[in-house]
């Protein structure tokens, strides 16, 4: 079957009865055009599935009219909710986004964040704060906005939009020490591809030994991203190896819900014999049984502060690199020993 060629401007001036110059002043919205003939050419457009192509226009303009975004994981909730975050924020000014997924690899991240420029995006957000020296290199020579987000690197290329995934770990320590627990264990952050996780992971033997305790109850979960069977094998090992475990923080709350359900096959009571949290405030911790303690990072939050941080600075003049701290919530629930 043979394709259709696309309707042009030509076809919406013989529908609507103007000239194809008086078709193109009313998508530019030009004042010369009356109300009721742009209607009439808006109308007619519509009846023959005309699609304005702006390539020309923005060529001529120097925009491009999208932002460039990279994401570990595409069936993420919480990259999801950042994402749209940042759609709802851009969207007032015509903003899309045009979205790369690094599976947790910073090479591919560089491979995608030189594909993405070539693109002339107006601005690109990426996640975390860790990259290869090339991505650096290409993010800092971009010429346009630069937004890390999810992490506070300690040498950021322009703007940030985050918080320190080690310190929001430090309070579940503290919350769980608080409560008179001292065999701690920690399941997954041990793969490099996921820098937040092994921040979290830094961020807990940190406040376990800053507490004088032993910080090496430590168990592997796999390659990010952490699936519920990962943390439901994780656990496994780690009632095998090291029983007498009073509690555990799960990088994510999916690992964490595996590591609730490996412990109900046991019989183990959760958190009468061992408390468990997670990470990310996760639908499923909510509703699980017992609910999930667990951190809320505010991801809507963030990607919302970043796209209003990209339409300050394309509004005017950058005044230096503007960094935006998200302060992570603990969420107490069942799980972790309180409601």
């Amino acid at each position: 079957m043979q394709s259709r060629k696309p309707p042009t401007m030509a076809d919406i001036a013989r529908v609507a009865g103007v000239s194809p110059m008086t078709v193109s002043r009313a998508f530019k919205r030009d004042a010369s055009v009356s109300a009721a003939t742009r209607n009439a050419i808006i109308k007619a457009a519509e009846d023959i599935g005309y699609v304005f192509d702006s390539t020309a226009s923005n060529l001529r303009s120097q925009r491009s009219d999208f932002v460039a975004v990279t994401i570990p994981s595409i069936n993420n909730a919480n990259f999801a909710d950042t994402v749209r975050g940042l759609s709802e924020g851009l969207k007032e000014r015509g903003l899309q986004i045009l979205l790369g997924y690094t599976d947790y690899d910073i090479h591919e991240e560089e491979r995608l964040i030189e594909q993405l420029l070539r693109r002339r995006p107006e601005a690109i957000v990426v996640t975390g704060g860790r990259h290869t020296d090339r991505a650096r290199r290409l993010l800092q020579n971009a010429g346009i906005p630069v937004i890390e987000t999810w992490d506070l690197p300690k040498d950021p290329i322009g703007h940030v939009v985050g918080f320190s995934n080690a310190d929001a770990v430090k309070d579940m320590v503290a919350h769980f020490v608080g409560q008179g627990k001292r065999k701690i264990a920690f399941i997954g952050g041990d793969a490099d591809g996921d820098t937040r996780g092994t921040d979290r992971r830094t961020g807990f033997v940190a406040a376990m030994k800053a507490q004088g305790l032993d910080a090496t109850r430590l168990i592997a979960a796999g390659r990010p991203p952490i699936s519920m069977r990962e943390g439901a094998d994780a656990m496994a090992r780690l009632l095998e190896t090291m029983p007498d475990t009073e509690a555990v923080i799960c990088v994510s709350d999916l690992s964490a819900f595996g590591a609730l359900t490996e412990c109900q096959r046991r019989g183990v009571s959760v958190p009468a014999r061992i408390a468990i949290a997670g990470f990310g405030d996760y639908e499923i911790g909510a509703i699980s049984v017992p609910s999930l303690t667990t951190i809320n990072p505010f991801p809507h939050e963030i990607g919302a502060q970043a796209a209003a941080l990209i339409l300050r600075v394309l509004d005017g003049p950058a005044q230096g690199a503007t960094v935006i701290t998200v302060k992570p919530e603990l969420l107490l629930r069942e799980s972790g020993g309180q409601r």
